[in-house]
């Protein structure tokens, strides 16, 4: 039974918010598929990142929790990881948007993502010896410049909100991945790569890393939604 434990991960992270868009105060539904194109197009990016750092040893993937298929030398768990992640933020953030007022005021928003590319740049420089300190802090440094200052998104603020709302589910499910209540765990870093800070199991690198791919998921989901509703 082991094997299914990654898989079992992305169905337990996905099923309720999937039951859920159903909802008739919700009806997520209706933008399932502004939201299976965002994902897509943002999975490209990271899955093409996991691949060159599986290839090169920076993180690997225990056999013992997974079924055995793979593509582009990946697990099958972890591909849909780039899917069912993504579905629970952007549902998350499309209720808590919709029944909330949280937006920020576009001054404190600025102020915001100034510190925190600034933030992301010193760490970037300090750790440039380990790649994957290197990569996610530098890579988020450069999506929020983007995201704030040339594509002109405005929601940066509220989307960092929730993404800290959604930390302990965040920390749940990495947890169990980097080895949280298992033997060993199902995604192994190489030492030298890596800070080497961790929240529990969960090298400090995650926290950026999925905070990236939720910031470029929800902007994609915008777009596809502004394309449908043209």
């Amino acid at each position: 039974m082991w094997q299914y434990t990654y898989l079992a991960i992305n169905f337990f992270t996905i099923i309720i918010c999937f039951i859920f868009s159903f909802h008739p105060k919700i009806k997520f539904y209706r933008h399932f598929k502004a939201f299976l194109l965002a994902s897509i197009v943002t999975a490209i990016f990271f899955i093409a990142w996991d691949v060159w750092f599986t290839s090169n040893g920076v993180w690997w993937f225990n056999d013992k929790y997974l079924i055995g298929l793979r593509l582009f030398g990946l697990p099958i768990e972890e591909l849909l990881f780039f899917i069912c992640i993504p579905f629970s933020c952007v549902f998350t953030y499309f209720c808590l948007d919709k029944f909330f007022r949280l937006d920020w005021k576009p001054s404190v928003e600025k102020v915001f993502v100034i510190i925190s590319i600034i933030s992301c740049l010193i760490l970037a420089l300090i750790f440039k010896d380990k790649i994957y300190s290197f990569v996610t802090f530098l890579t988020t440094a450069i999506s929020l410049i983007v995201l704030h200052f040339v594509l002109k998104a405005n929601w940066i603020g509220k989307a960092s909100f929730i993404y800290l709302v959604l930390m302990p589910g965040f920390l749940a499910v990495n947890g169990i991945l980097t080895g949280t209540g298992l033997e060993s765990p199902i995604v192994n870093y190489n030492p030298k790569d890596f800070i080497g800070f961790r929240i529990l199991t969960i090298p400090i690198e995650d926290t950026a890393y999925g905070y990236e791919m939720i910031l470029w998921n929800l902007f994609f989901f915008y777009k596809f939604n502004k394309n449908e509703q043209d």
